[in-house]
């Protein structure tokens, strides 16, 4: 697929358009410029030349990995973890297109890196899409720092209690029951626990 026939490059567009211009007051010719074209060299270029805006960098990563070029993979990486949940999200979309061997290991990284908790809901939503050996006991991991009633980050414990489900892996069993008392995952972890007796020969 060509990045102009991709609905989140289209939609990444839009948003890196509109920030620009509520930044700048005016888009740079460079934008449609790199928007269109699909050269990788020129796209890599964008992404070592030192100096370049971080939306330039944005769109040069999601096009090399769309095309499936390794080049992209480390700037992908640092952008699935950005603050910014919409730039985590363009990011999580090249990277499964990408097919890099090396994508689950760094999910598995940000998700359960517990001083940036706070950005780890796509990578934890990446490890459920990408069925790795990492992604399930990464998630297991995760979800039981969640469990505390206060924990702020209870969003990211509810991805790992859903992602776990939509794996299907029987060691996750332990790890979704001590969840079901919990006020905000307890309705998923039942609906998680039911998958797991249904797909109980699944792998993670």
């Amino acid at each position: 697929m060509e990045s102009a026939e991709d609905p989140e490059f289209c939609s990444m567009i839009d948003r890196l358009r509109e920030e620009i211009e509520n930044d700048t007051g005016e888009v740079p010719a460079a934008f449609g410029e790199l928007a269109g074209t699909d050269d990788p060299e020129e796209l890599h270029q964008v992404l070592t030349a030192p100096g370049q805006p971080l939306w330039a960098r944005e769109i040069a990563a999601f096009k090399l990995g769309l095309a499936g070029d390794p080049r992209a993979f480390e700037a992908l990486v640092l952008l699935l973890n950005h603050r910014d949940a919409e730039r985590c999200v363009t990011a999580a979309h090249a990277l499964v297109r990408l097919g890099d061997p090396r994508t689950a290991r760094a999910a598995a990284a940000l998700a359960t890196n517990e001083l940036r908790v706070a950005y780890a809901l796509l990578p934890v939503r990446l490890l459920a899409q990408l069925r790795a050996p990492e992604s399930v006991p990464a998630l297991i991991t995760v979800l039981r720092r969640r469990l505390p009633a206060d924990d702020p980050h209870w969003r990211v414990g509810l991805a790992c209690v859903e992602g776990l489900g939509t794996l299907g892996d029987p060691r996750a069993r332990t790890a979704l029951e001590s969840a079901l008392p919990h006020p905000r995952l307890g309705r998923a972890a039942e609906e998680s626990l039911a998958r797991l007796g249904s797909d109980s020969g699944a792998g993670g």
